[in-house]
């Protein structure tokens, strides 16, 4: 798999919010569910994106991140032992190095993930407060968002060929 192209329906909605930053309150209003059908379509391109590049990766990294993976749910959720316990089981005999690798992995993976909900937040408290500085606010946290998730996408292609 070569490396990621420019996902159109990102690249649309980063146009979108850029020109956004400008609206006022009553274009907000009036544009803020195409605004939000963008955003929709951009985060399930990435989504599609990482998917691909997550099913290209070897059997160990796949087993030491769905450790991690397993570990965090765990973390919100004790029901989830059982699962925990068979991914690390899986995730046993995995080389340190490709551990580590996951590891970091699932941080850039966490940022980008929390990055995303700080932009989701501020956009529904500019909805409910019909702030147009907070939508402005909003605009520009989902750019980097966007920004964050790609980064993301590129360290699970470079990791998948490397490990």
């Amino acid at each position: 798999m070569g490396r990621m192209q420019k996902l159109v329906p990102v690249e649309e909605a980063k146009a979108l919010l850029e020109v956004a930053k400008d609206w006022g309150v009553w274009k907000w209003l009036t544009e803020k569910r195409s605004v939000r059908e963008a955003a929709d379509k951009a985060w399930a391109a990435l989504e599609e994106a990482e998917k691909k590049v997550k099913a290209s990766w070897n059997d160990d990294l796949k087993k030491a991140y769905q450790e991690l993976v397993a570990e965090a749910v765990l973390a919100e959720n004790p029901r989830a032992k059982r699962q925990y316990e068979k991914a690390k089981e899986e995730a046993n005999g995995v080389d340190p190095k490709i551990k580590a690798a996951a590891e970091r992995l699932k941080q850039a993976d966490d940022e980008a993930y929390r990055a995303r909900m700080d932009a989701e937040r501020t956009f529904d408290e500019a909805e409910k407060r019909l702030s147009t500085s907070m939508a402005r606010e909003g605009s520009r946290q989902a750019i980097e968002a966007y920004a964050l998730r790609e980064k993301v996408i590129r360290k699970f292609e470079t990791a998948g060929r490397s490990t």
